[in-house]
């Protein structure tokens, strides 16, 4: 089992690669929102000069805000600076997107943006369109040192609705799943993916399939409040992210599908003027928790979507995950945290 951390991106984040891998975990990953945190590739390739072995790529970014040969030379740079170390985390952008009051890309369009980025890799002459113009590209001067197309490039696709899940099982090396942590919700992800992946001819047991979530080691006499206040943020966004993704609610596993459509408004303020309403809705987003989701964050969608509880409890359900295809958990997490996982899951694993 690996073991990743994700940081919002800032300006302390090469620091926090350094801190990570002298910690034990396996790889780091970096937000994309521009109008959240900090750049992403600048911050990453920060972390190339303060690290040595541990892995790095952004969790996640997405064909909207780059096009996708600026994504391609970004990673094929970061590749320069740290060979066989980087990875594209790429979705379609749901709060990247939804931060600017937008929608998210279509998968037609991540699917060519992943297409034209592979293929520019391969050192290859590829299409591009812009409208109605189509192109021929390539990287022009692929030997000159400007970047890296040695060392291959793993793409893992982030999803959480039925197609995206799919996407990424028949096109992806890896997929990324967000707050995956029960039973029901993991087995009901991989479900779609295995599709995917049978549609390319593909076993879902060959894909790298990494869960992002919160983390958090319970301490005697924690209130549900202290848990909300610990993990509610990623909690609110994970299953926010469930319930709009679906267009059936009954597609969901029965066991939790009422308590994740609950979040389906948690972001909506329909009352509100709609050029602006989606400031107020995300500002700190994934970082304070609102009081009006105290409602929604319960401790059984803690326990369904975080890692929250005692050692002994972290450490078996991330067995019961890895017994069920995940590859490597990830945390969203401090230094603090990040000594605790460390100490008491990764060293008490081994």
């Amino acid at each position: 089992m690996d073991f990743g951390v994700i940081f919002l991106a800032n300006g302390e984040t090469h620091k926090d690669a350094a801190f990570a891998e002298n910690n034990g975990f396996t790889h780091v990953w970096v937000g994309d929102s521009q109008l959240v945190w900090s750049d992403a590739f600048q911050c990453l390739a920060l972390c190339t000069t303060t690290t040595k072995k541990i892995k790095l790529g952004t969790n996640v970014t997405n064909p909207s805000s780059r096009i996708a040969p600026v994504t391609a030379c970004n990673f094929a740079t970061l590749n320069m600076f740290a060979p066989g170390r980087v990875v594209m985390g790429i979705g379609t952008g749901n709060t990247t997107r939804r931060t600017m009051g937008m929608p998210a890309a279509k998968l037609a369009q991540l699917r060519t943006h992943i297409d034209v980025c592979r293929g520019l890799w391969r050192g290859e002459t590829v299409p591009y369109e812009e409208g109605d113009r189509r192109r021929m590209i390539k990287f022009l001067n692929p030997d000159s040192g400007y970047i890296n197309l040695q060392e291959p490039i793993p793409v893992l696709i982030a999803g959480s609705g039925p197609k995206t899940l799919e996407l990424a099982g028949e096109v992806g090396d890896g997929v990324i799943l967000f707050g995956t942590v029960g039973d029901s919700l993991l087995k009901y992800t991989l479900s779609h993916v295995r599709r995917g992946a049978e549609r390319a001819g593909k076993r879902v047991e060959d894909l790298y399939i990494l869960v992002l979530t919160a983390f958090h080691l319970t301490k005697p006499g924690e209130t549900l409040a202290d848990l909300q206040q610990a993990v509610g943020p990623l909690v609110t966004s994970e299953c926010n992210i469930f319930a709009l993704s679906v267009n059936d609610p009954h597609e969901l596993p029965g066991d939790i599908r009422d308590d994740v459509m609950a979040f389906k408004y948690a972001y909506r303020t329909p009352n509100a003027p709609i050029e602006t309403r989606h400031l107020d809705l995300y500002t700190g987003y994934c970082e304070a928790f609102k009081p009006e989701h105290a409602s929604l964050v319960t401790e059984k969608m803690i326990k369904e979507t975080t890692l929250t509880g005692t050692a002994q409890e972290i450490q078996e359900r991330v067995r019961a995950m890895q017994a069920l295809g995940v590859k490597q958990v990830a945390i969203a997490s401090d230094h603090n945290g990040m000594t605790e996982f460390a100490t008491h899951v990764i060293q008490g694993m081994k």
